[in-house]
């Protein structure tokens, strides 16, 4: 079945079928496997992409530049304080006009409204670089290191600790829904997932005839038994800087730990461990799991870019 994503906007996986996603998976992998080989591409030559970036950032601002430079295109980093984006001009008009002279927009911020405004009045291709509910390129980068490393995605289990409301968890429990991988959470119970986006994965999975499932389980080292992935991320997100003690006095004992990971290593040796990055080592995981054999973080770091080429390719 042909896949034709042009002109589509990724705000979310949600809005993205289990094939669509799978497509943009295997595209990356192909576009990665050519520039390991050398081979440079021209699928976005001519192209001007206007990058926006609210939240500072290493791997997206990187991914998204080397992505266009690879394929043809020609990159312009905006920050918060280059345009008049919701300040002097609401989101609407510098929508309309960035997408007069854009071929297409990334918006890394905080508000998932306003990726959402630009994406509607631009009339280009609109991709979330995340959002403090949403980070769907992450999790496209964290899918194809799964398939990397699995050969597969179907029936895998994926299990996160820490907190469980962030734009990570969120966007690796709707991608696990897509893709038929079984997505557990653990975390203190003021910290658990929201309900709401519970049940949306949930009729995801039963809309696809899938039988995975999405399950919270508060004792992190009943949760980590049989993982194929045990995933964690920073415990303060960006913005909630003022909650750090508040946070780490709740979240130690989810700490990412080698004790945690033999468990998990002895239902399945198998096991890798992964982070979207940037770690705060000590915190929500420690030096030696960071660094072990089993850690996948900068193969994550890496595919960023590889998913992220792909997104702009299959949309532009």
């Amino acid at each position: 079945m042909a896949v034709n994503l042009k002109g589509r906007s990724l705000l979310s996986l949600a809005d993205f079928t289990p094939f669509e996603i799978k497509y943009l998976v295997d595209l990356a992998a192909d576009l990665k496997a050519k520039k390991r080989a050398g081979i440079r591409g021209k699928l976005l030559a001519g192209k001007n992409i206007a990058l926006i970036f609210e939240k500072p950032s290493t791997r997206t601002r990187c991914a998204f530049t080397v992505a266009c430079n690879d394929e043809g295109a020609f990159p312009e980093y905006l920050n918060k304080d280059d345009i008049q984006l919701g300040h002097k001009e609401d989101v609407k008009d510098t929508a309309r006009v960035l997408g007069r002279m854009f071929d297409g927009i990334e918006f890394r911020g905080f508000k998932q409204s306003v990726v959402e405004e630009l994406a509607k009045y631009s009339g280009v291709p609109v991709w979330n670089g995340l959002t403090d509910s949403d980070h769907p390129t992450q999790a496209l980068a964290d899918l194809l290191t799964l398939q990397e490393n699995f050969g597969k995605l179907k029936g895998l289990n994926l299990v996160y600790l820490g907190d469980g409301r962030n734009n990570m968890s969120n966007a690796l429990m709707l991608a696990c829904a897509k893709m038929n991988i079984n997505y557990t959470v653990s975390a203190p119970r003021e910290l658990e997932p929201d309900a709401d986006l519970i049940k949306k994965c949930e009729a995801i999975i039963a809309e696809n005839s899938n039988k995975n499932f999405i399950k919270v389980i508060n004792e992190p080292k009943e949760a980590v038994k049989a993982a194929d992935a045990v995933y964690t991320d920073v415990w303060v997100s960006m913005g909630e800087e003022a909650k750090k003690h508040e946070r780490y006095e709740l979240l130690r004992p989810w700490q990412v730990n080698a004790e945690l990971m033999n468990i998990a290593l002895n239902s399945n040796d198998n096991c890798i461990f992964m982070h979207c990055l940037p770690a705060v080592k000590g915190a929500e995981v420690t030096e030696e799991v960071f660094e072990a054999h089993y850690s996948r973080v900068f193969d994550e770091a890496e595919n960023r870019m590889h998913t992220i080429k792909a997104v702009m390719a299959a949309t532009l």
